[in-house]
């Protein structure tokens, strides 16, 4: 199942920004995010994400 830039932001809900891929993680776990959503959090660069636009650029960037 594809997964899009929005179902992540509903299990990045109560992030705070900047942060890190780790904490993206750590956040849509306790979100009760899905596998397919974990799996794709974790396939992200390992950088710092300044606000939510960053991680939708960063998905976007994975997708063929």
């Amino acid at each position: 199942m594809a997964v899009s830039s929005a179902q992540v932001e509903k299990y990045l809900q109560g992030v705070d920004y900047p942060t890190r891929k780790g904490d993206l993680i750590k956040q849509a776990q306790q979100n009760g995010a899905p596998p397919e959503v974990m799996n794709l959090l974790r396939q992200l660069p390992e950088e710092t994400y300044q606000k939510p636009a960053d991680v939708t650029q960063a998905i976007g960037a994975m997708k063929p």
